[in-house]
């Protein structure tokens, strides 16, 4: 882990969700306030229901590392990228930005 806090946005579609925040125990997770006030926009997961408190986890929240490649895919991204196998917050922010389904995730710059 970095001495850095790195962060991120939570996209759903082309609207912001949500952020994601590296801490020094894992990771933290919260509903951006526009989500959680326009009716009817859904959880970006069943295991994370809307609410204003942020969900914080000791490492990776198991539906976020659901986003990122698997197999030899995941081993190549690593290895063109250059990412630590250990750096699950690093590869979120560098390989979740086209994932398949509504979520995606863009590192802050």
């Amino acid at each position: 882990m970095t001495n850095r806090r790195r962060e991120g946005t939570v996209y759903w579609g082309d609207r912001v969700a949500g952020r994601i925040l590296e801490t020094e125990t894992g990771m933290e997770f919260h509903y951006d306030a526009a989500w959680l006030d326009k009716p009817g926009n859904p959880p970006v997961s069943l295991t994370m229901p809307l609410r204003a408190e942020p969900y914080a986890t000791p490492g990776p929240h198991p539906f976020f590392l659901g986003l990122l490649p698997e197999g030899w895919l995941h081993n190549i991204a690593l290895s063109k990228l250059k990412l630590a196998q250990d750096d699950w917050f690093g590869q979120l922010l560098a390989l979740c930005r086209d994932c398949v389904g509504a979520v995606s995730i863009h590192p802050d710059e």
